[in-house]
């Protein structure tokens, strides 16, 4: 499966996108107004922690994915796919609108990591879609899965790249 086959699956199925990005605004509102006040104790903040992740990597995605097909793809803005191009950013902000509402971001675990991690995915995403662009390295017929693999590799080698040259 290639990316495009992987982004062309979600297109033809919207029902997962939907679900996923309306399911965590929504689990943080009623974690707003079940926890009111409460939101840096301990189920909470953890809790609120897995849904900025799983909203915000996905968002970031989506974000450099945006930039890519209309910088790189010359693709217009009126052909963005509003389900699968528009909804995770949307949701991004509206989830992270939502819990600054009950805490304040640092007193939840892993935040203050969580720009360094967004750093390091955005570097390694412009790295890879600059080396798609020169055509350093083919992307075209290589499957999701290994795209994924060195997407990982380069994650890790930038991650600990950056901490022993500011050590």
């Amino acid at each position: 499966m290639t990316f495009g086959d992987f982004l062309t699956y979600l297109n033809d199925n919207p029902y997962f996108i939907l679900f996923y990005f309306l399911a965590i605004p929504l689990t943080a509102f009623l974690i707003n107004v079940v926890g009111k006040g409460e939101g840096h104790m301990s189920p909470w903040c953890i809790i609120y922690t897995a849904l900025i992740y799983m909203v915000v990597v996905p968002g970031i995605f989506s974000i450099l994915l945006n930039i890519y097909h209309i910088l790189f793809e010359k693709q217009s803005i009126y052909d963005a796919n509003m389900i699968a191009q528009i909804l995770p950013i949307l949701s991004m902000i509206l989830t992270l609108m939502i819990i600054k509402r009950n805490v304040d971001y640092s007193q939840i675990p892993g935040f203050g990591r969580m720009t360094s991690f967004l750093g390091t995915v955005t570097a390694v995403m412009l790295i890879l879609f600059i080396l798609n662009k020169t055509h350093l390295i083919a992307f075209t017929y290589v499957k999701f899965q290994y795209i994924l693999l060195m997407l990982v590799i380069l994650f890790v080698a930038l991650r600990y790249g950056t901490r022993l040259l500011f050590k």
